[in-house]
């Protein structure tokens, strides 16, 4: 009896002090895990993104709420950007079409981009999370395994953008 009971204690104490530990380099910022900095990403935060397609894409020049006439039905589309979101490797932001309320495209404007590896996840990561927005109509999608924290940033700026656009 006394046995489990020092187990038990040790082992609270031991999971306490694994929640309280913090990663190295984290800023206050991170800690929340949101930056309220929406702008277009700035060219320090890596090559260019993958758009829905999976395709490199450039920085817009055209602000992020500019309406633009869709060429499938003439009905004039709009771009939200979504809050850009700290992860564990940096940041994600992800840029939303929208016709009408109908989630036409994602694009990916910033992501993990620091190392050969970041690259080499979220180069097959961020196409199945583009695709999988655009066929949920919704953040309501699952993580990429192998990419969580890629995958997480991006719900959640994804969710960011959606809020933005009323839907």
């Amino acid at each position: 009896m006394r046995r489990a009971v020092i187990t038990s204690a040790a082992t609270a104490a031991g999971v306490v002090l694994l929640l309280s530990l913090k990663p190295h380099g984290s800023t206050p910022a991170e800690a929340i895990g949101t930056r309220e900095d929406t702008g277009p990403a700035d060219s320090a935060a890596g090559p260019a993104a993958p758009s829905a397609t999976g395709t490199p894409s450039a920085h817009p020049s055209v602000p992020a709420d500019a309406p633009a006439a869709s060429p499938q039905t003439g009905a004039a589309s709009r771009a939200v950007t979504g809050g850009a979101v700290d992860t564990r490797y940096g940041p994600v932001q992800v840029k939303v079409t929208l016709s009408g309320t109908r989630l036409t495209a994602v694009e990916v404007v910033q992501y993990p981009s620091q190392d050969r590896r970041d690259r080499e996840i979220n180069t097959s990561a961020l196409p199945i999370l583009n695709q999988e927005a655009i066929a949920a109509q919704s953040a309501r999608i699952d993580v990429v395994s192998g990419a969580t924290y890629t995958s997480s940033g991006y719900i959640r700026s994804l969710q960011s953008a959606l809020d933005r656009a009323g839907l």
